[in-house]
């Protein structure tokens, strides 16, 4: 049995005794204990085990063994070895070995014992500062000793540190294995995804491959009597999917068309009044001066009227001046594709020149306003703008009215075309006006401006048909009537289907339900009573001038057709005749037309208002 380490310590001075003898050769046992040690070894040993003894008993009288005090730095802990306190360190104090006469037989046997040389030197190794632990330390120092030993126990170790070494790296090959395959871009490094193996899939879930083994003859069963048969793509809705099938196709499209036409209703009341109550009121104000012969200043509706009858005839005098056979020819020798792109183009303008005359009309309006209340001294800086804005408005208004009469013609050409251009233009038009607005997300502000611009489009096709019955009335040979009928109807007919189909997909599409169309006819007809509405706007805007500048220009030629080649006095009495009959025509058409569509407001405003009242209770 080994001894213990706290039994074996060797002071400094047996170790100064142990350099002064270093002549002498001599070996001094580190294990005496060991089994494998020679009987000589044992001898030795055994010597000087009694003299440490003896040292031992005078020590623990001394105290001199207690060096652990605070100002000390070691702590004797046997021959050999010094226990540093503080720093919890083990002191190698054995001298240098030499080999001695006896070494060669040893080493064969037993690798404990070395041989004392004259110089010792220090080792330090940490531990930890209890006992047990510093005993272990000890016996590492052996085993270091012990791994100095011969050829067979160096081999041994070498062959368990290559061992180890072939285990650390399959460790880390597996490792690697394991871990994603990274590339490295940019000084980042990415990780890559896997390859998927089909057997390693189908190895740790088989279950996926159930499917696969299905015979087809029992695919088709499930199918079967799995359930609807468009289940994969169409899913069963609810009533409110019910409710927007049923309103696309039924409750929209009657709302959306009874808007349009009391918007059309409306912009034609508005033409009637610019050829019946304008003339009749510059009438009348011409007869008050003439009576009175006394010149007040106007009133701001009067300056309004006398600017619009100002732009009508500018404008019908310029359109005169148009050869309309001209520019007829000079289209109808375009193709039909031509004549699909004019035809886009100048309705695009149409709604450009429409949107920009409404402000200047506005811009007008305002001008005669602040010059029928201005005072004295700021009168002619106001008379210079009223100049300024009716020259702008007759511009804006001869512009638009050249391009509605080229609308016109086009549009002429393509009915009396027979190669059948009028439905190849109504066709691609119609359809294209569907792609570019279908598909759009729509506010429900700008729905209702869509809705307006429809109506005023429509009343423009009114007025383009009745451009070719006046072209038709001159020039046209045979029976020509019934031929129009039916190309007139067909225009309206295509104009209805394509405005229904717009606004019922664009309400699908964005979500409007067919009530939203209620309240844009609830605003119009406030409009039409004059009534100020809760957004403070009325969004029907429409200038009549130009549109009546074309009928004028289109319906002048057919009066003087009809007129009597007789004396200057009798065909003047024709021309005030016509022009009599015509005025009370119109006057009585304003008439219904006017008190159709206030009643029809009154109505409707009523309605609207008991409904809400109903909800309410």
């Amino acid at each position: 049995m080994p001894l213990k380490s706290s039994q074996r310590k060797l002071s400094f001075s047996t170790l100064t005794t142990l350099e002064a003898q270093s002549d002498d050769v001599t070996s001094i046992p580190r294990f005496i204990s060991d089994p494998s040690a020679s009987s000589s070894t044992v001898g030795d040993g055994a010597v000087l085990d009694h003299k440490k003894r003896k040292k031992r008993k005078k020590i623990k009288k001394s105290g001199n063994d207690k060096v652990a005090d605070r100002d000390g730095e070691a702590i004797d802990r046997g021959p050999g070895f010094l226990l540093d306190k503080y720093s919890c360190t083990v002191v190698e104090t054995y001298p240098k070995v030499v080999p001695a006469a006896e070494e060669p037989e040893r080493r064969g046997r037993d690798c404990s014992v070395r041989t004392v040389h004259h110089s010792p030197h220090l080792r330090q190794r940490n531990v930890s500062f209890v006992a047990e632990e510093v005993t272990s330390g000890v016996t590492s120092l052996g085993s270091e000793v012990e791994g100095n030993c011969n050829g067979d126990k160096h081999n041994g170790g070498e062959i368990e540190s290559k061992s180890f070494k072939e285990d650390e790296a399959e460790s880390k090959l597996q490792e690697q294995q394991h871990q994603k395959p990274t590339v490295e871009m940019n000084g980042r490094k990415l990780e890559k995804e896997e390859s998927l193996d089909w057997k390693k899939l189908m190895a740790e879930d088989p279950n996926q491959a159930y499917p696969l083994e299905k015979s087809p003859m029992k695919y088709f069963l499930e199918e079967m009597y799995a359930g609807n048969s468009l289940r994969s793509t169409i899913t069963p809705g609810n009533e409110k999917d019910r409710e927007r099938v049923y309103d696309t196709i039924f409750r929209l499209p009657w709302r959306c068309e009874l808007l349009i036409d009391v918007g059309f209703f409306v912009c034609f009341d508005s033409f009637l009044s610019l050829l019946t109550i304008m003339p009749a009121r510059i009438t009348m104000m011409l007869y008050r001066l003439l009576k009175t012969r006394q010149f007040k200043r106007l009133s701001a509706a009067e300056l309004s009227d006398i600017g619009c009858f100002i732009v009508l005839a500018i404008g019908v005098s310029l359109l005169q001046l148009a050869d309309i056979s001209w520019i007829y020819h000079m289209i109808r020798g375009q193709g039909t594709i031509k004549l699909y792109v004019v035809y886009n183009v100048l309705e695009i303008f149409d709604r450009l020149c429409q949107s920009f005359g409404g402000d200047v009309m506005q811009t007008l309006f305002n001008t005669a306003d602040g010059l029928a209340n201005c005072s004295v001294e700021s009168m002619q800086e106001w008379q210079w703008r009223f100049i300024k804005d009716e020259a702008l408005a007759v511009s804006a208004s001869i512009v638009h009215s050249f391009i509605l009469l080229a609308q016109g013609i086009t549009l002429s050409t393509c009915i009396v075309a027979h190669n059948n251009a009028l439905f190849a233009l109504l066709v691609s038009n119609n359809f294209a006006e569907i792609k570019s607005n279908v598909f759009k997300r729509f506010s429900k502000d700008n729905i209702h401006n869509l809705t307006y611009f429809d109506a005023v489009e429509r009343f423009h096709i009114s007025a383009f048909l009745l451009f070719v019955l006046a072209q038709n009335i001159l020039e046209a040979e045979g029976h020509w009537f019934k031929s129009f009928l039916y190309n007139a109807f067909v225009v309206f007919i295509c104009e209805v289907m394509i405005d229904v189909i717009k606004h019922s997909f664009i309400a699908k599409f964005n979500d409007i339900k067919p009530e939203s169309f209620s309240e844009f006819l609830e605003d119009l007809c406030r409009q039409t009573l004059k009534i100020q509405t809760e957004s403070g706007k009325r969004s029907l805007v429409f200038v009549p001038l130009a549109p009546a500048c074309l009928v004028i220009r289109v319906l002048r030629p057919v009066y003087a057709a009809h007129l009597p080649f007789s004396p200057f006095l009798w065909r003047l009495f024709w021309i005030l005749l016509l022009a009599a009959m015509t005025f009370v025509m119109l006057s009585s058409l304003k008439l219904l037309v006017g008190m159709g569509l206030q009643k029809h407001a009154w109505w409707y405003i009523r309605r609207c208002d008991s409904r809400r009242k109903l909800h309410k209770d």
